[in-house]
Formats: structure tokens, C-alpha cells, sequence
């Protein structure tokens, strides 16, 4: 039992000292643990701090673009306007009569009265065909009977008057229709009489081609 007991004494300063060596060790151990966790605090940026923001896209305002500044013009204006290659279009008498240029070549004095298609002017004859073998509706209705001797057919008249003093032909003819005298047509009896009778300067036209 005195040997049990000295064996005791004799352990007891040694657990002793473990256990305040491992009580030095265990607090030297926090002690480098607590000033490394200082240290990165006192290191790293806080999360707050750190710029989270990103660079911006590029707006299409920056995108440099580029527009045309006009359309691409023809190769060739066309002329405004076109010249007679012939001297009598140049001439301010020049007009045109079925698309083509005619000119005045003289004038005669003649007795110009009016008849309609119907059988009151036409008798017998009254059939819509002209002594030319054209229908009363050429050049629409406007046409004159004269004596072909004078004016042959397709002759080119304007008589003051008539037809809003357009140019017109001669495409018919008539037993009373001798020398200087003319017949104008009209769609009725009624609007040829009144017509009556007058006496006209006539304007003879040919054509300039």
C-alpha cells in the first residue's frame, strides 16, 4: 500500500504537467487561429465593398452606322422638251389634226350652210355613209360636204363656228354643193337649221410632212 501510495505522489506533478503543457499548446493554438481569422479580416475586401457592377454594353448609338445621303440619280434626264425637226413646226400656225402637223395654206371666202344625216336633208341617200364611204360618225360628226372639184375628199378645213373652229374633212359632198360653198353636218335636222346660212372666211390646211 506505501509503495501504491509513493507511486501515486510520484505521477501526480507529471499529470500535472501534461496537462498544463496541453492546456499551453491548446491556448497558443487559438491564440494563432484567432490572429489568422484578424488577419484576413484585415486583408480581404468585405463583400460590400467590392465592385459588383459590369462594364456596360455597347448602345447602338455608339455603333457607328452609315446612311446614304441620296438616291442614285438616272444615267440620263430626259429632255423637257422635244424639237421639231421640220422648219413648219416651228411656225406658231402649225397645228395638229390626227396627230399629225399641219399648216394654213390659204384662205377662201365661201357660203357655209348646215345639214343633218336624216332623210330631210339626205332624202333617198339617208343610209350613215358618207360620198367618201365613210360613216357620218368620222372624227366625231364633224365633217363637211363641199364640192370635191375645189376641196378634193380628205381636204383639211376650218370654219369659223364650226366644231369649236377645229380643223375638219371634207368627206362628203352634194348635188347643191357646186363652187364655193359648203355643207357642215350636224347630228339633227333641227341644229342644222339653225345654222342658217353664212358667208365665212374658210381656212385651208395641209399637211406639213
Amino acid at each position: 500500500m506505501k509503495d501504491l501510495s509513493n507511486t501515486r505522489r510520484n505521477r501526480s506533478p507529471r499529470i500535472a504537467r501534461a496537462l498544463l503543457e496541453a492546456g499551453a499548446f491548446t491556448l497558443a493554438l487559438a491564440v494563432t487561429v484567432s490572429s489568422a481569422i484578424v488577419a484576413k479580416e484585415r486583408t480581404a475586401p468585405a463583400l460590400v465593398a467590392m465592385d459588383t457592377t459590369r462594364a456596360p454594353a455597347p448602345t447602338l448609338a455608339a455603333v457607328d452606322t452609315i446612311r446614304p445621303t441620296s438616291r442614285v440619280k438616272s444615267a440620263s434626264a430626259a429632255p423637257a422638251t422635244q424639237r421639231a425637226t421640220e422648219a413648219g413646226h416651228t411656225d406658231p400656225n402649225v397645228r395638229y389634226f390626227n396627230g399629225r402637223a399641219v399648216r394654213p395654206v390659204r384662205t377662201i371666202e365661201m357660203v357655209v350652210t348646215a345639214y343633218s344625216p336624216d332623210e330631210r336633208s339626205c332624202g333617198k341617200w339617208a343610209d350613215g355613209i358618207t360620198a367618201s364611204n365613210k360613216s357620218v360618225w368620222t372624227n366625231g360628226m364633224q365633217l363637211v360636204a363641199a364640192d370635191t372639184r375645189l376641196l378634193p375628199f380628205g381636204s383639211l378645213l376650218s370654219i369659223p363656228g364650226y366644231a369649236d373652229d377645229e380643223i375638219v374633212p371634207v368627206l362628203d359632198r352634194g348635188g347643191a354643193i357646186k363652187g364655193k360653198r359648203l355643207d357642215v353636218l350636224y347630228p339633227t335636222h333641227e341644229i342644222a337649221l339653225q345654222w342658217g346660212v353664212q358667208r365665212l372666211p374658210v381656212v385651208v390646211w395641209e399637211y406639213v410632212d
